[in-house]
């Protein structure tokens, strides 16, 4: 038996508008709610938690984060946060230029947070793919102070130690709001490898590169940096 597919050039055109139309509705059902409404939870904790709960009970709103963690993270992990719409092709470029084989290098804090937020862990054309058009929404309804508040409450900063609020106890004994310049830059950097990396007993290589991070918060101009997109 002879099966037709009987699709006219209409029709394609038909089936396309219908499924970019289902993929924009269910984009924006994914990204504008977050715009106000807190997230309980992101897919890279539900993947990470085994026995632990997986839902984030504790929020600090930006305002009560001292400033120097904001700038510590983008001194550290994406210099141009303020002015791009949240892919750097200038840093994407220069990391697959420096290795082609590797699908990493490159991806703004948006990315980052649009990867812990709704996607799977591993690399993949397909997952940088769907990231990359995340991240594109999340910049169109998210300001860049919201975009900050929410990966500062949800990234790790160690095995299990999910957000600022409950960082700041764990390592420093203290409020979010109390960190100093050099706390926050021992937070940032262990954003590449937390599970390995530890703040509260920071290796050699941490200790520098918290050094690097206080230096570039200094060449970026301290808070005045972020002060016009995130207050």
């Amino acid at each position: 038996m002879r099966v037709r597919f009987n699709f006219t050039p209409r029709r394609w055109l038909r089936s396309f508008f219908w499924l970019t139309g289902a993929l924009c509705l269910l984009s924006v059902g994914l990204t504008l709610p977050l715009a106000v409404l807190n997230p309980p939870t992101t897919a890279y904790i539900l993947q990470d938690s085994g026995d632990r709960s997986p839902w984030l009970t504790r929020w600090t709103p930006l305002e009560d984060i001292s400033p120097h963690l904001p700038l510590a993270v983008v001194a550290s992990e994406d210099q141009r946060f303020p002015d791009h719409f949240g892919i750097d092709v200038a840093a994407i470029r220069k990391a697959l230029n420096e290795d082609r084989d590797r699908l990493r290098g490159g991806s703004t804090i948006s990315q980052q947070l649009a990867k812990n937020l709704y996607l799977w862990t591993g690399r993949s054309l397909v997952r940088k793919g769907i990231e990359a058009w995340l991240t594109l929404w999340m910049e169109l309804f998210w300001s860049k102070g919201r975009l900050l508040e929410i990966y500062l409450n949800v990234v790790e900063f160690g095995p299990g130690v999910y957000g600022v609020t409950d960082a700041s106890e764990h390592f420093f004994n203290k409020t979010p709001a109390q960190l100093t310049p050099y706390e926050a830059s021992l937070l940032a950097a262990v954003l590449p490898n937390p599970k390995r990396l530890n703040v509260g007993q920071p290796s050699a290589y941490v200790s520098q590169r918290s050094r690097t991070i206080r230096t570039a918060m200094s060449y970026l101009g301290g808070h005045s940096y972020l002060e016009g997109v995130i207050r």
